[in-house]
C-alpha cells in the first residue's frame, strides 16, 4: 500500500499498472494504469498512462501523449491499493 503524506512505501511499477484509477473526491473512475512514463536516467515516475478511458476522464481535460492517450501526474496520486486513488484538484 502507498500514501502520500507523513507515511510513504516505495510501490513498483508493476504493481500500479493494470489497477482503476479512481477520483479521491468524487469516487468516480478516469480507467485503468496501461502504461508509465518516467526520466530514464533516474527512475523518477512523471505520469500514468490510461487506457479504457472513462467518460469522466474524457471530461477532465486531462494532458495526452503523442498517441492520444491520457496521462495522470504521479503527483496526483494519493494512494495505492486495490485502486489507485487521485486527487482531481491536483490534476485541473
Amino acid at each position: 500500500m502507498f500514501f502520500r503524506g507523513d507515511f510513504v512505501e516505495d510501490v513498483k511499477g508493476k504493481e500500479i499498472i493494470g489497477k482503476i484509477v479512481v477520483s479521491d473526491e468524487t469516487g468516480k473512475k478516469f480507467g485503468v494504469v496501461g502504461d508509465l512514463s518516467f526520466i530514464t536516467e533516474s527512475g523518477e515516475l512523471l505520469n500514468m498512462i490510461l487506457v479504457n478511458p472513462t467518460k469522466h476522464a474524457s471530461e477532465m481535460n486531462l494532458q495526452e501523449d503523442e498517441k492520444g492517450r491520457f496521462l495522470i501526474p504521479f503527483s496526483a496520486i494519493k494512494a495505492v491499493g486495490e485502486f489507485v486513488i487521485v486527487s482531481e484538484k491536483d490534476l485541473i
